[in-house]
C-alpha cells in the first residue's frame, strides 16, 4: 500500500465531497491533493478549504481531471453517471484506483465501467456503509430460506433534492433479495405503482420511494406473508459513515490488481465462487 495515499474528491462542492474532504484532512493515512469540480463552476481556482467556509487547505478546484489524477493513487466519485464514465477512462489512463459512490447509474453505463477495470481498480457499490453491506448479506440469507408466501418488499426514504429512484442501495438490496430467491431482478421488480393495478403478483420484489426533508438513508426490506412480516432496518443518520466507507476502500485498493470490486470485496464478505 502507499503511503498515505494521495487522494483526490470529484464533485467537491456536494454534500459528500465537502464530508470526504473534512474525513481526509483529519485523517493520518492518506493526504489530500485533488479537488475537482465541473466546467464553469465558481469554486474553481478557490482554495478547496476557503471555499468550504474554513481555513485554506493547500488545494486548489480545479477541472484538470488528468492533471489532478495525475498527482494522485486514488479519486472517490460520488457525481453523475456521465461524469463516472469519464472519470473512469481518465483513471485507468492514470492506473489509480477509482472508488465509485454514484448512484442512479443505468445497467448499460455500469457496463461501460468494464472495459475500464481491465487496465485499473475499480470499486463501485450502490451504498459504502459496513452496515447496509451486512444488511445486503441478511437480505440474501432470508430470501433464501422463505419461499413465494412472503412478498419482499424493499423501501427506502431519501432527502428532497435525490434525484434518482429507487436509490442505489434499494436496488442493491433488491438484487440481493433476487440472488437469494435464485431469479433475475429484471424478471420480477413490481415498481412505480399507480391506479387500478390489480393484486400485487406472487413472487414480485417490490419498491417504494419516499422523499422529504433532509432524511440522510433509510431502507427497509420486508417480508410479509399471511400472519407475519420479518422487517430488515438500516438507518442513517449521519452520511459520514459512506465516506468512511469510501475511504476504507481507497485504501483497500492500492497495489490491488485490476479489476472490479464492491463493498463486500473491501470489507471481506464476498462469499467464495
Amino acid at each position: 500500500m502507499a503511503t498515505n495515499p494521495r487522494i483526490v474528491i470529484t464533485g467537491t462542492s456536494g454534500r459528500m465531497g465537502q464530508t470526504l474532504i473534512g474525513l481526509i484532512v483529519a485523517s493520518e493515512k492518506m493526504t489530500l491533493t485533488g479537488a475537482i469540480e465541473r466546467s464553469g463552476h465558481d469554486w474553481i481556482g478557490r482554495d478547496v478549504g476557503e471555499a468550504m467556509g474554513g481555513a485554506p487547505l493547500g488545494v486548489i478546484v480545479t477541472e484538470d481531471v488528468a492533471g489532478a489524477f495525475a498527482q494522485a493513487d486514488a479519486v472517490i466519485d460520488f457525481t453523475a453517471p456521465a461524469a463516472t464514465i469519464a472519470f473512469a477512462q481518465a483513471a485507468a489512463e492514470a492506473g489509480i484506483v477509482h472508488v465509485i459512490g454514484t448512484t442512479g447509474m443505468t445497467d448499460a453505463e455500469i457496463a461501460a465501467l468494464k472495459p475500464h477495470a481491465a487496465r485499473a481498480t475499480i470499486i463501485r457499490a450502490g451504498n459504502m456503509s459496513l452496515g447496509v453491506n451486512l444488511l445486503t448479506q441478511l437480505t440474501k440469507r432470508v430470501a433464501a430460506a422463505l419461499d413465494d408466501d412472503y412478498d419482499i418488499e424493499v423501501i427506502e426514504a431519501h432527502h428532497n433534492q435525490k434525484v434518482d429512484a429507487p436509490s442505489g442501495t434499494a436496488l442493491m438490496l433488491g438484487e440481493a433479495a433476487a440472488e437469494g430467491r435464485g431469479v433475475k431482478l429484471t424478471d420480477v421488480s413490481d415498481r412505480g405503482r399507480d391506479g387500478i393495478t390489480g393484486a400485487r403478483k406472487r413472487g414480485d420484489i417490490g419498491f417504494t420511494a419516499i422523499r422529504g426533508g433532509d432524511i440522510i438513508g433509510e431502507h427497509d426490506v420486508m417480508f410479509a406473508a399471511a400472519g407475519e412480516r420479518i422487517i430488515l432496518r438500516h438507518v442513517a443518520s449521519d452520511r459520514s459513515v459512506f465516506a468512511r466507507g469510501a475511504l476504507k476502500a481507497a485504501l483497500w485498493g492500492q497495489n490491488r490488481k485490476a479489476g472490479a470490486y464492491d463493498m463486500l470485496d473491501v470489507l471481506g464478505l464476498s462469499e467464495p465462487d
